[in-house]
């Protein structure tokens, strides 16, 4: 069997879930203000820390519809993305319901402690 380096071996196997993550955040049941700060806490954390993966779990739509919390946390996921401190960002597989796949950059090599 050959070897895939781990990128094209996630791909085989399909979009990359909670299981695969090294941490869960769960924010199912928070509003969002607590959800955003979270976030922005774990991304800070990120900065000083060696890169690792986190499966950001949220609370699905209410019945009949309604807001949820992955539009807001998207939109700050993304923006963290464009200034670096996310290597990778997907959605969840549908079978681990609404949320994020996230591999954090963690510290540079260049940046000292």
């Amino acid at each position: 069997m050959p070897h895939f380096e781990d990128f094209y071996a996630a791909k085989l196997r399909g979009s990359l879930g909670v299981t695969d993550a090294e941490s869960v955040l769960d924010l199912r049941g928070a509003n969002r203000a607590t959800a955003e700060a979270s976030l922005k806490d774990m991304l800070e954390r990120s900065r000083f820390a060696k890169g690792k993966t986190v499966a950001i779990r949220l609370d699905p739509p209410p019945e009949g519809g309604g807001e949820t919390l992955f539009q807001p946390a998207g939109r700050l996921l993304l923006d963290a993305k464009r200034r670096g401190l996310i290597e990778r960002l997907q959605t969840l597989p549908a079978q681990d319901g609404l949320g994020f796949y996230v591999a954090l950059s963690g510290r540079s090599e260049r940046t000292p402690m």
